[in-house]
């Protein structure tokens, strides 16, 4: 009599892998800080500023802590798939770590798996805390269009871990992915609107700027806070970041 593997017996390698990772993840308070608690931390701080929370004509009747939200919301992917990601990756290859697993009946791709799973779902929670504390602290009104919000959301975090996994192919080292990923991370930060909201950006510089995958984000997430469906071309600019991205990591990426 021959028996035949149930569906549900194929995926346990996967989620033992994402059991484990998960315990490793959360013993890193310093990962655990940056991504959950930074962004909300700063529009906090920003938010205590009297005249961040008034409204200004200039910037169609909103405050300037409404357009600072959807940035800080970015700034958790950001933290998340350039900052966090990168090197423990790096440092499972550098580690002959994945090379092990090659032998194993766990693939190295679940690893992988794990991983972007985990710091996706970490941005998204750092997101939703981000938009409740916006609310409850300083009167922010919720997305007008909830949908449009959701998909400017997920596509902006699958460009952020696409852009994260890169970097960890293009890094033969931590040390190297950690440069590399700060760089990014700063340049980022900028076309994100951390310094500047992207909205008060001279036009020429905006219009460069929203080329940029979080520059489009940034600009995509602030019109689903209007209430109005994000422009079609900045999801598309978002969405073929995304696939560039995606299939460089994918070419590129090495598990020795």
């Amino acid at each position: 009599m021959t028996t035949t593997a149930t569906p549900s017996a194929r995926p346990a390698p996967l989620a033992a892998v994402l059991r484990a990772e998960t315990r490793l993840f959360l013993r890193e308070p310093g990962s655990l800080f940056w991504i959950l608690v930074f962004p909300t931390a700063l529009m906090t701080v920003l938010g205590l500023i009297p005249s961040f929370r008034e409204a200004d004509d200039a910037l169609g009747g909103r405050s300037v802590i409404d357009l600072y939200v959807p940035v800080a919301v970015l700034l958790a992917m950001i933290m998340a798939g350039l900052q966090a990601m990168p090197p423990v990756l790096t440092g499972y290859r550098e580690r002959g770590i994945l090379r092990r697993m090659s032998a194993t009946p766990v693939r190295p791709s679940a690893l992988l798996a794990a991983q972007i799973v985990l710091h996706g779902a970490a941005a998204l929670g750092s997101a939703g805390l981000v938009v409740a504390v916006g609310r409850t602290a300083f009167g922010v009104r919720l997305p007008g269009q909830a949908a449009g919000y959701l998909l400017a959301l997920l596509l902006a975090v699958a460009c952020v871990l696409a852009l994260g996994a890169t970097i960890c192919a293009l890094s033969r080292t931590s040390k190297v992915a950690t440069a590399v990923g700060s760089v990014a991370y700063l340049v980022m930060m900028f076309t994100a609107g951390v310094w500047v909201p992207v909205q008060t950006m001279p036009d020429l510089l905006r219009r460069i700027v929203e080329f940029t995958p979080f520059g489009a984000a940034s600009q995509a997430l602030d019109q689903a806070s209007s209430g109005h469906w994000p422009g079609a071309a900045h999801l598309a600019v978002v969405l073929v970041w995304t696939a560039v991205l995606g299939t460089a990591s994918t070419r590129l990426f090495r598990w020795e």
